[in-house]
């Protein structure tokens, strides 16, 4: 399989457990890794036989920027689910959402959740 990154999508979101993350906001950091079929789009230098990364990067931005999670697990899941299914030739989806500022005294770089999905034999998406 062939592979697809985005690294270091930034957007603000809303997202988090306590209330002061709803309502001020803050920064999130996402990454994306596909494991799909390019081997058309590598021939053939054709955009109709891989995704655009452009419409790839928009809607993790809407989910990003969308509705507030709780958890980071949430947002990483709702971002491999919403992926994997709106491009079907995608196998598998990674998908690493950091929150590089939680709301607690420690320092350090954030916190990254890292969630793997892939589509079954019979095309549903379940963890990989």
């Amino acid at each position: 399989m062939d592979t697809m990154t985005l690294k270091g999508m930034r957007f603000f979101g809303y997202h988090g457990v306590f209330p002061e993350e709803n309502r001020l906001g803050q920064n999130f950091y996402v990454d994306l890794e596909l494991k799909l079929d390019l081997e058309r789009a590598a021939s053939d230098d054709d955009l109709n036989y891989t995704i655009n990364y452009a419409e790839l990067h928009a809607l993790t931005k809407t989910i990003v920027e969308g509705p507030p999670y709780k958890l980071i697990e949430a947002l990483a899941g709702g971002i491999a689910t919403t992926i994997a299914e709106a491009y079907t030739m995608i196998n598998e989806v990674t998908v690493r959402v950091t929150k590089p500022n939680p709301p607690f005294e420690i320092h350090f770089d954030g916190v990254t959740v890292e969630l793997r999905r892939k589509r079954d034999a019979n095309g549903r998406i379940i963890p990989a």
